[in-house]
């Protein structure tokens, strides 16, 4: 790749990835990294060629699971986006994984276990935003429900509050946006995790104070936001 910084399917935030890189032991943390996806229709290999399988099917070969467990990193929600109320970009699939630190996400980029099943990502992506979160709130597991989640990516108007959420929202996980390390080149401020009712859901559309959000409906695959989040720092 001619520039390091360009993906095929977004951009390196160099600010988040230079502070990320400079924080001492001390300084750095466990971090929460939310990945928004959209795949192209037939996977693309290039002159290497590849099998012809969609995007979405190259990015399941790619899934590196086994490395991310040598990290000691899990992955709280995975799923598929079955309804989207906002946003330009159709995504398509919504995952997180909770690493040990940021200092950890940086490591597996440089592993050649990872390198190996990269090569899948690249040919199955068209577009990923991907940020690193810290959570600032959970619910208990007993008052959040199940089922499908709505997901809520938020930037704040200039100087705003973002208006209280409508009834019909019932909380699960939220977190604060710590940085875009990969994207599009828009920066978020909050996510948000919600079980909502259908009448309630095109409520979110707009909200006082919220400049730009993407809201959409994910079916978990897998769903352990609570049990991530009320064990951060154990």
């Amino acid at each position: 790749m001619a520039n390091p910084l360009e993906y095929p399917f977004g951009t390196v935030n160099t600010g988040t990835a230079g502070r990320w890189l400079h924080l001492t032991p001390e300084e750095d943390g466990e971090v929460w990294m939310l990945n928004l996806m959209k795949y192209k229709p037939v996977a693309d290999y290039g002159d290497a060629g590849g099998p012809a399988i969609s995007g979405k099917e190259a990015d399941d070969i790619y899934a590196p699971t086994a490395v991310l467990a040598d990290l000691g990193a899990t992955v709280p929600l995975f799923g598929d986006v079955t309804h989207q109320v906002t946003d330009d970009v159709a995504w398509e699939r919504i995952g997180i994984v909770r690493y040990p630190s940021r200092a950890s996400f940086f490591a597996m980029q440089n592993r050649d276990d990872f390198q190996k099943q990269y090569v899948h990502k690249e040919a199955g992506m068209e577009t990923t935003i991907v940020m690193g979160c810290v959570p600032v709130g959970v619910a208990d597991p007993d008052d959040a429900g199940s089922g499908p989640v709505v997901m809520r990516v938020r930037r704040f108007a200039d100087g705003a509050t973002p208006a209280a959420d409508p009834d019909g929202v019932v909380a699960v996980a939220h977190f604060a946006v710590d940085g875009v390390i990969l994207g599009d080149g828009r920066v978020w401020d909050d996510v948000r995790f919600d079980r909502v009712d259908e009448a309630t859901l095109p409520l979110l559309a707009t909200t006082d104070g919220v400049a730009e959000q993407v809201v959409v409906v994910v079916d978990p695959l897998i769903e352990d936001l609570i049990g991530s989040v009320a064990t951060a720092g154990a």
